[in-house]
């Protein structure tokens, strides 16, 4: 789901980002605290992480868009970086780098998505209604003016497309996505901690959208197989939270 919202930014609207962690992980924590700690219904917080997430985005967005080439991947890298410091630092409330846990499992209404295989359900779901909407955008007027705009931008705001606004909308979806699925992994695993959502997952997912193809491409779930199942992530499959993650996002 993070790599579709990704595909979007960088495949149709040109844009790269190493921030998607960040998103990623202001879902998951969103999700985690309310839930867990105010007691709030994990499916209204979910779709709350998800406002919040896109209002942060967008103010991010605004500045941070007009940016172009390494400058825009710095940026981003920045604040996916400030973000990580952020959750190691309020240790009151995000349990600091020991992670927080006892995070409640999904449920609807007497039935809790309490195993592997019942929680496949709701991600399955989710994940199909999320790639639905992907490409009924992409072939969408705006879907045809994000692609105008990954071309040639100049060509495009020539022709009367508003790019900067575009971009970010499209970047406030793709955060979306992002938090969406960070919600959904931390109600599945019950146990997050800062280090998933570092600077090297953003990496990660990029690598997923770059090897797999940005733009229209099947490729992308290949190339999901082989940079989650490569010998370097055999490798960090020693640290339990780290192959956790890369699987999680994997199934989206």
């Amino acid at each position: 789901m993070i790599v579709i919202g990704l595909n979007l930014l960088m495949g149709y609207a040109g844009q790269i980002s190493l921030g998607h962690a960040a998103f990623f992980g202001l879902g998951a924590y969103l999700s985690a605290i309310l839930t867990t700690t105010y007691g709030f219904p994990a499916w209204p917080t979910i779709l709350g992480a998800m406002a919040i997430t896109a209002g942060i985005a967008y103010m991010i967005g605004i500045p941070t868009l007009k940016l172009e080439g390494h400058y825009l991947v710095m940026a981003t890298l920045g604040f996916n970086v400030i973000v990580y410091i952020i959750m190691i630092q309020l240790s009151a409330v995000t349990g600091g780098p020991s992670g927080f846990a006892g995070i409640p499992r999904l449920r609807i209404g007497g039935f809790a998505f309490d195993s592997d295989r019942k929680n496949l359900l709701p991600v399955l779901a989710v994940s199909i209604g999320v790639l639905a909407l992907s490409l009924n955008l992409i072939r969408s007027r705006a879907g045809r003016a994000m692609a105008a705009l990954s071309h040639n931008e100049i060509a495009a705001r020539c022709t009367g497309i508003d790019t900067e606004t575009y971009k970010v909308k499209i970047f406030v979806i793709s955060a979306a996505m992002a938090s969406l699925a960070g919600s959904l992994y931390a109600h599945y695993i019950s146990f997050i901690s800062p280090g998933s959502f570092s600077i090297f997952f953003s990496l990660q997912v990029v690598t997923m959208v770059l090897v797999g193809g940005m733009g229209p491409s099947g490729g992308r779930f290949s190339a999901r197989f082989c940079c989650l199942f490569s010998p370097k992530s055999f490798i960090a499959s020693r640290n339990t939270m780290s192959w956790s993650t890369a699987l999680f996002s994997w199934r989206f």
